[in-house]
């Protein structure tokens, strides 16, 4: 009876320990036309456009289109280990969208 008991609880336990996943980031290139602008982008992905580029591109060139910007190429995918090295990059557009 008591394993029965403890066997749900345990798991129950040990899914909630489970540590969330992990962030995942994307760099890219965008434009605005009229006058020619460019930016060097950052921004944080969901766990669903981690997987491809291509899932990327389509999280991307949605939230960059709110303020005008066209999505040219997503550069990488990466863990918030390469954050750092890209922030100086990125500048303003650090995480921004």
């Amino acid at each position: 009876m008591n394993t029965r008991i403890l066997l749900p609880v345990g798991l129950a336990f040990a899914l909630l320990a489970a540590p969330a996943s992990a962030a995942c980031y994307a760099d890219y290139k965008a434009k605005q036309n009229d006058p020619l602008r460019l930016h060097y982008g950052v921004i944080e992905l969901p766990d669903k456009a981690c997987g491809a580029r291509s899932d990327a591109a389509g999280v991307i060139e949605r939230r960059i289109a709110s303020d005008g910007w066209k999505l040219l190429n997503v550069m990488s995918i990466f863990g918030q280990d390469g954050l750092a090295e890209r922030k100086e990059s990125a500048g303003k557009f650090f995480l921004r969208y």
